[in-house]
């Protein structure tokens, strides 16, 4: 299989692109307020092969579950947010290993521009 040449970048320590090998990425499906199941969840994944996990951040009080779950686990974390650019901003902040959105949910494009120059 031909690959497509991309520039190589990191989530967490994982490279991604360029010439690194295809990774596992998996999702949650817990509520992330449970950081318990979550982290039980995530250790279950990466035993399994998973190498980055996504989980849902819904609600602002997912954020300090994301910084409690990010200490008790090894595996890179990306954070997944819609419709509510303040959660992506406080997931950046809180030291998630990367962020996945929709810009198309998020709203405004100053909202976008304002996520992308924090993640920068």
């Amino acid at each position: 299989m031909k690959r497509k040449k991309t520039r190589q970048l990191f989530i967490g320590n994982v490279p991604i692109g360029g010439d690194a090998p295809v990774v596992v990425q998996s999702m949650t499906k817990t509520d992330t307020k449970n950081i318990n199941a979550t982290v039980r969840q995530i250790k279950s994944l990466q035993r399994e092969g998973c190498e980055i996990v996504r989980i849902a951040i819904a609600e602002k009080e997912a954020i300090e579950s994301l910084k409690e779950i990010k200490k008790k686990v090894n595996i890179p974390i990306i954070a997944d947010v819609h419709f509510d650019w303040r959660l992506a901003i406080s997931s950046i902040k809180s030291g998630v290993d990367g962020l996945r959105i929709n810009p198309g949910n998020i709203g405004a494009e100053w909202k976008v521009k304002e996520i992308v120059n924090i993640a920068k």
